[in-house]
């Protein structure tokens, strides 16, 4: 399938969990990724989840990934209006986030975390196939983002449903997932 009809049909998918049931989902990817081997990781960048979006729970993640590593720095993305780039602003307990454009929380401070000093990278999608490709919501940020990444950078997404086996309007640009964690299963690209 094609991008384009993914993300129609993994949108209206993920939308037909109730609160419920995407608690219980959001609990078994937590599951799933304390059972992964992850590195020593000293700097994240994470998404903040969009409830209208139903998004996976990225703050039980990060928590978890505090957790073992006490001195991680955790960035957020915020979108520079002028340039359409994203950049990961460093962010603690204090930080306020503010609503903007595409219903995402960005946070308010100017410590610039750069790509390439990145260890993992937690994106957001809806899908994935079989190859690590995601279909995200179409912009391109994360992408042109992940380019600048080092190649040590893990790049994993949550996902609460299997991969699909492939997405076949891939561009050159795409940059695949390293891990993708499912409610039962943690795929290894």
């Amino acid at each position: 399938m094609i991008k384009k009809e993914l993300r129609s049909v993994y949108k209206e998918k993920r939308m037909r969990f109730s609160h419920s049931e995407k608690t219980k989902l959001d609990d078994l990817l937590l599951i799933q990724l304390q059972q992964v081997s992850l590195p020593f990781v000293q700097r994240l960048f994470c998404y903040w989840p969009i409830d209208q979006y139903n998004e996976p729970n990225t703050h039980l993640f990060c928590d978890f990934i505090k957790f073992r590593n006490p001195e991680l720095l955790i960035a957020y993305p915020r979108i520079e209006p002028a340039t359409g780039k994203m950049t990961a602003i460093i962010t603690n307990e204090g930080t306020s986030f503010s609503h903007k454009a595409f219903n995402v929380f960005e946070p308010e401070g100017n410590v610039i975390m750069p790509a390439g000093e990145m260890d993992l990278v937690i994106v957001p999608m809806l899908c994935f196939d079989s190859k690590g490709f995601r279909v995200g919501y179409g912009k391109g940020y994360y992408d042109r983002f992940l380019k600048d990444c080092r190649k040590e950078c893990l790049k994993i997404g949550f996902s609460y449903f299997g991969p699909v086996d492939e997405i076949t309007d891939k561009h050159e640009f795409d940059v695949p997932l390293d891990l993708c964690v499912t409610p039962h299963n943690t795929y290894v690209f």
